[in-house]
C-alpha cells in the first residue's frame, strides 16, 4: 500500500508531493476580510489565474488586480497535476470540428509556443520550475492500443503539418525504460515541469508585479449585477471585471453546470532512484503516456523519481467533491499495480507519496471562454480536461485580452462563447458515468493481462463520451 504525504502546517488536506516539496509559506497572502474593490478580480488561484492576472499586469500596470483562493495557490488542480507540459496537436480533429482547419492549426501552434513562453516567464521572473524539454511519448502497452496515434499523425500529415515523430519498437521500448511498451510516436515540443515550484513561483511574480491575493478566501456568493460583488465568509469584493478561473468547481455554477464535469486523477511517486533509472535506460526526461481510455501518465523528476498517474476515475456530483479528490487509498494502490505492470524492473521500489486531483472535463476535451451568461463584465475559462499546464498560459491570454476589449486575436476565436457541446443534467450524467466507468474498467483490466474483455464491458466502454472518460487522443489526465 502506499504511504500517505507528509502533512503540512497549512491545512488537514491531504497534499500532492509537488505541494509539499514547494510550499514554505513566505508567499503567505492574508484572508479577505471587509469590504475590498477590484478594477478586475480573479477567482482561483491556480495556473489560469495567475497567467491572466501576470499577462494583465504585464500590459497594464495600472490595473488593480486582485486574486482570491479558496484554498493556498496551487492548492487545487495546479498542484495536484503530473507536470506534463503539453499542446493540442492530439486534438486537432476536435479543433477543426470547432473552429475550421486554419484556426485550428492556428491554436495547436499557439498552444506549442505557449510552452516556450512559459520557459521564458520562468527565466524573466527566477521560478526554477524544473522545466525540461524532453518531450513527449505516445505510447501502446498493450495489444488493443497499438496505432492509437495514427489517425491523429495523418490528419497533421495531410494539413503540411508535423508534430510527431514515428519510433521504432526498440526505441520506444528503451527510451520508455519498458519493454511493455510496444510502439509509439514522440512530440518534441513537450515539456515537464515541478507543479509546486511553478505555481507558488507564479504567485510570487503576481505580487511583485502589484497583485494583491487573497487565500483561504473561497467564494460563497457571487452577485452578477453590475459592478459584481464577490462574496466570502469574512468579506466582500467588489469589481469591474470578474474572471472565473475555479477549475472544476465550474460544475456548480449554474451557466457552466453542463458544460464541465468534475472528474479526479490520481498519483503515486516513488522516493529518488536515479541508479534505477540508469539501469532501465530512462534517462532523457520523457513525459510519456499510453492509450488507454483511462489514461496512464508518467514522468520522472530532476531529484530522479518515478511519478505515475491514471486518470478518469471518481466522477462528482456537481461541484460535490469530497476527500477522494485529494486523495483515495484504495484507488492510490490500483494506480500502483498499474506502474508495476509497466515497470516490472522496478517491482521492488517502494511508493512513497500518493494523491489525486480534480479535472475540469469539457465535452470536447478542448477548453471553452466567454462572458457568464453573456455578462459582460463576468468572464470564465474551463475544461482544460486534464492538459492545463500549457494551455493555460494561452488560456490566460485569451482572458486577459478579453478584459482588455481586444478580440483581434484567439480572443475572437471559436473557444470563446462557441457550442463545445453539453452533458446531461445531473444525476442524469452521474449515475451513467458510473456505469460506464465500470465497463470502461472492466474492459482494460482484461486487456492489460491479455485477455477478452466480456462483451457488456466492451460495450459500456463504447458509450464513454470524449468528455467523460479520456479517449485515444490523448487527452488524458496529465
Amino acid at each position: 500500500m502506499p504511504e500517505p504525504c507528509h502533512d503540512l502546517d497549512m491545512s488537514e488536506q491531504h497534499r500532492s508531493l509537488w505541494l509539499e516539496q514547494a510550499y514554505t509559506g513566505s508567499t503567505d497572502a492574508p484572508v479577505l476580510s471587509g469590504g475590498d474593490h477590484a478594477d478586475v478580480a480573479i477567482v482561483g488561484g491556480g495556473y489560469l489565474g495567475l497567467w491572466t492576472a501576470l499577462l494583465l499586469k504585464e500590459r497594464e500596470p495600472s490595473l488593480d488586480v486582485v486574486i482570491i483562493e479558496k484554498d493556498v495557490c496551487g492548492g487545487g488542480a495546479s498542484g495536484r497535476n503530473g507536470g506534463f507540459v503539453l499542446s493540442w496537436w492530439p486534438k486537432l480533429a476536435t479543433l477543426i470540428k470547432l473552429a475550421g482547419e486554419r484556426e485550428a492549426i492556428e491554436l495547436a501552434q499557439a498552444s506549442e509556443h505557449a510552452i516556450t513562453e512559459i520557459e521564458e516567464a520562468c527565466q524573466r521572473y527566477h521560478i526554477d520550475a524544473q522545466f525540461k524539454r524532453g518531450g513527449w511519448l505516445w505510447t501502446a502497452a498493450t495489444e488493443v492500443q497499438r496505432g492509437a496515434w495514427k489517425p491523429v499523425v495523418e490528419l497533421c500529415e495531410s494539413l503540411g503539418v508535423a508534430p510527431f515523430t514515428n519510433l521504432s519498437p526498440e526505441e520506444i521500448a528503451r527510451r520508455t525504460g519498458s519493454p511493455v511498451h510496444l510502439e509509439g510516436v514522440f512530440e518534441a515540443s513537450a515539456a515537464t515541469v515541478h507543479p509546486g515550484y511553478l505555481v507558488r513561483g507564479l504567485v510570487r511574480a503576481a505580487q511583485q508585479l502589484g497583485v494583491r491575493i487573497y487565500e483561504h478566501s473561497p467564494m460563497i456568493e457571487l452577485d452578477r449585477r453590475r459592478p459584481a460583488v464577490i462574496r466570502t465568509p469574512n468579506g466582500a469584493l467588489t469589481a469591474d471585471v470578474v474572471v472565473l478561473a475555479v477549475n472544476a468547481h465550474a460544475a456548480g455554477m449554474r451557466e457552466l453546470h453542463r458544460k464541465i464535469v468534475a472528474i479526479s486523477s490520481d498519483m503515486v511517486s516513488t522516493p529518488p532512484i536515479v541508479d534505477r533509472l540508469e539501469e532501465i535506460g530512462w534517462t532523457g526526461g520523457e513525459s510519456i503516456s499510453d492509450s488507454q481510455l483511462q489514461v496512464h501518465y508518467y514522468r520522472t523528476t530532476e531529484d530522479g523519481r518515478i511519478a505515475f498517474g491514471k486518470g478518469g476515475w471518481g466522477i462528482a456530483l456537481g461541484a460535490r467533491m469530497g476527500a477522494s479528490f485529494d486523495r483515495d487509498a484504495s484507488r492510490a494502490a490500483d494506480v500502483t499495480l498499474d506502474f508495476r505492470r509497466l515497470y516490472p524492473a522496478l517491482a521492488d521500489v517502494p511508493i512513497t507519496h500518493d494523491w489525486s486531483g480534480p479535472i475540469d472535463r469539457s465535452p470536447s476535451g478542448i477548453p471553452l471562454f466567454g462572458n457568464l451568461g453573456g455578462r459582460p463584465h463576468i468572464l470564465y475559462g474551463a475544461g482544460f480536461s486534464g492538459n492545463g499546464v500549457g494551455p493555460s498560459r494561452l488560456g490566460g491570454r485569451i482572458l486577459a485580452d478579453l478584459v482588455l476589449g481586444e478580440t483581434d486575436g484567439f480572443a475572437g476565436s471559436a473557444l470563446v462563447n462557441g457550442k463545445p457541446g453539453s452533458f446531461p443534467p445531473d444525476p442524469i450524467r452521474y449515475v451513467g458515468a458510473h456505469v460506464v466507468r465500470s465497463g470502461v474498467a472492466s474492459k482494460e483490466r482484461a486487456e492489460a493481462v491479455g485477455k477478452e474483455p466480456s462483451r457488456f464491458a466492451t460495450a459500456l466502454a463504447r458509450l464513454a463520451p470524449a468528455g467523460m472518460i479520456p479517449k485515444k487522443d490523448a487527452d488524458g489526465d496529465h
